[in-house]
């Protein structure tokens, strides 16, 4: 693999009942616990006359994002990828589900 490739990630995540799907340059654990660390966002050049709507919205909705963090327990996948894709918001369909409760409880002394 060549050095001046820059790393392509497809990020997973649901949010408020929806199934995102975005591209970035930047992943990983970040500084806050619990979190997934998401920048540099890439999305799909304008170079032609046909826009597609889903896509305008999961950017205008990004538009000035430097970096977003996602809980961990609402990413669905991670994928390194050779190129994008459109990103884009779908219904949540299927046996997937979020966790009820996070993963970690500050002071649970109960175990």
């Amino acid at each position: 693999m060549s050095m001046s490739k820059k790393n392509l990630y497809r990020v997973v995540f649901m949010s408020q009942g929806q199934v995102y799907e975005i591209y970035a340059r930047e992943v990983g654990h970040g500084a806050m616990l619990g979190f997934v660390e998401v920048e540099q966002l890439v999305f799909g050049e304008r170079t032609t006359v046909v826009v597609d709507p889903s896509e305008e919205k999961i950017k205008a909705e990004f538009e000035h994002v430097i970096r977003t963090y996602l809980p961990m327990h609402s990413v669905i996948r991670i994928d390194e990828v050779e190129k994008h894709g459109t990103s884009k918001i779908s219904k949540l369909e299927g046996n997937v589900t979020q966790f009820p409760m996070p993963f970690y409880t500050p002071g649970d002394n109960s175990k």
